[in-house]
């Protein structure tokens, strides 16, 4: 049996389902009503394109599980893949055994043309061992196929358990990326009137977000202009907001972004930003339907409101989903326009695969520059997490010095840290910078002492010049003095 995989969209059901049993309004309203998300999973027979069980009960108990519609997405296609793994086999994935797992396992980890990592395997293997615990559950299996051994592994965990993959710039690297890379500068820092990349500004400010903030992709990519203050407080301005929505888990946390690096998304709003929106407006224009049309915002209450899908709609901004972001617009100078800071040719928020796409043209231009003179380039292309990192590096090794000078001796260092962690809580750097990046645990931050204990002395005495054109110390200093909670001019009594 071939099986066809969908995934739920209600507002595609609403606006092009035709049928005479049941109308494309009715099903999206069933949709509403039946607390089925989109992106769930939806699997068929493809001849008869009736369901296939037990896969999609078993989707639809993902969807109550209230996740992202591109995990859900994501799940339903390692699902799909497994069961076609189980049909070259012969079997279905009820009838999959011990054996059935191993070979399944080997395809993914060895003998595909690209293998994948513990990583994602180890994502796809508690996926599968989800699922049968539901088989189990719902009656549809006695008991799972694959045995529990000793520790309470099993023949899908993964062999490999890696610790984080922490990779980070040093500034003369970080300066190519951004302005020879992304920015289309020559290495000597002239300009390239050869360069024929799209929106220099806007991805040289989004690297600025990403290294001065310390957020993830998602938390700085999908930023609006109110939460920046950008047309509200007065020009270049540094700025603090709560992420919760668009948030690893929806942890929420303040996030502080340094004057440079809002100054760096300024220059792309005044220079940039305006033609894009321009350029769109029609076109927004046009399918004004499928988007959130926001009216004035309460800039102090943090709350918006507009109308979506003809019902008018308020919300908190902070919980605003990605999703709901990427569609929010409001009336500009040139008709509809993203609320957005970041936009594309759309003029609406670019996607993870854009952002990818900025990325990977800017790894191939700075290799086609490199030469004697540039910075080394490392074996792998670099991730916008890779900023993140740097920013936790950078920000870690300034506080330490910051709190007990410079301390060559490694040993001394860790004892330092224990010292910190049983009597300096509110002022230990390591739960600072844990905090500022929105770990789970502290556990997480402790896997970068590894490399500041290694590098420090490699990394630049003065953390100014990263972000911006600013060429003074000043930005990790204000970062070092918001973290603390401290005025600059208190600094020297701690």
């Amino acid at each position: 049996m071939e099986m066809l995989l969908f995934s739920v969209d209600s507002k595609v059901a609403k606006c092009h389902l035709e049928s005479p049993l049941l109308a494309g309004e009715e099903a999206a309203r069933l949709l509403v009503h039946r607390s089925i998300s989109d992106g769930t999973p939806i699997y068929l027979d493809d001849e008869t394109m009736m369901p296939v069980e037990p896969l999609c009960s078993w989707g639809r108990n993902m969807s109550y599980a209230d996740l992202a519609r591109s995990t859900l997405k994501d799940y339903g296609r390692i699902m799909a893949r497994f069961a076609g793994h189980q049909e070259g086999r012969g079997r279905d994935v009820l009838a999959a055994t011990e054996s059935d797992l191993v070979a399944f396992k080997k395809v993914r980890t060895l003998l595909q043309e690209r293998p994948i990592g513990s990583s994602a395997w180890g994502k796809e293997s508690g996926l599968l061992d989800q699922f049968f615990g539901f088989a189990v559950d719902e009656g549809y299996l006695p008991q799972r196929p694959v045995r529990v051994a000793a520790r309470g592994r099993n023949a899908l965990a993964p062999r490999v358990r890696r610790g984080m993959d922490i990779r980070h710039l040093t500034l003369d690297q970080y300066r190519y990326f951004r302005d020879v890379g992304l920015g289309g500068q020559r290495p000597d820092s002239q300009v390239d009137r050869t360069f024929r990349g799209w929106a220099p500004h806007r991805n040289r400010a989004g690297s600025d977000m990403a290294l001065g903030s310390g957020a993830r992709w998602q938390e700085w990519a999908t930023v609006l202009l109110p939460e920046l203050g950008i047309g509200v407080n007065p020009p270049v301005q540094a700025a603090e907001f709560t992420v919760q929505a668009c948030a690893k888990y929806g942890k929420a946390r303040t996030l502080y972004v340094p004057e440079d690096a809002v100054s760096s998304v300024d220059t792309y709003v005044l220079l940039e930003r305006p033609e894009l929106t321009a350029a769109a407006a029609p076109r927004l224009g046009r399918r004004h339907r499928d988007l959130f049309v926001v009216s004035p915002i309460d800039h102090e209450s943090g709350r918006i409101r507009g109308v979506l899908d003809g019902v008018l709609r308020e919300f908190d901004i902070q919980a605003m989903p990605a999703d709901l972001r990427r569609i929010t617009v409001h009336e500009g100078e040139y008709g509809l326009e993203a609320l957005a800071v970041f936009v594309c040719r759309s003029g609406l928020m670019p996607g993870a695969d854009s952002w990818k796409r900025y990325r990977h043209a800017a790894w191939r231009r700075m290799q086609e520059h490199a030469n004697s003179t540039t910075p080394r380039l490392p074996a792998r292309r670099w991730r916008w997490h890779d900023l993140r990192h740097t920013h936790a590096l950078q920000l870690l090794s300034y506080l330490e010095r910051l709190m007990d000078g410079e301390e060559p001796d490694h040993a001394a260092r860790r004892r330092r840290h224990d010292r910190y962690l049983s009597g300096h809580i509110r002022h230990n750097p390591l739960l600072i910078v844990s905090r500022r990046l929105g770990h789970a645990s502290p556990e997480t931050t402790y896997a970068y002492l590894e490399y500041t204990d290694d590098l420090v002395n490699e990394f630049e005495e003065a953390f100014g010049g990263w972000i911006g054109d600013a060429d003074e110390e000043a930005t990790y200093a204000k970062i070092a003095a918001h973290a603390f909670g401290l005025e600059s001019g208190d600094r020297g009594g701690r």
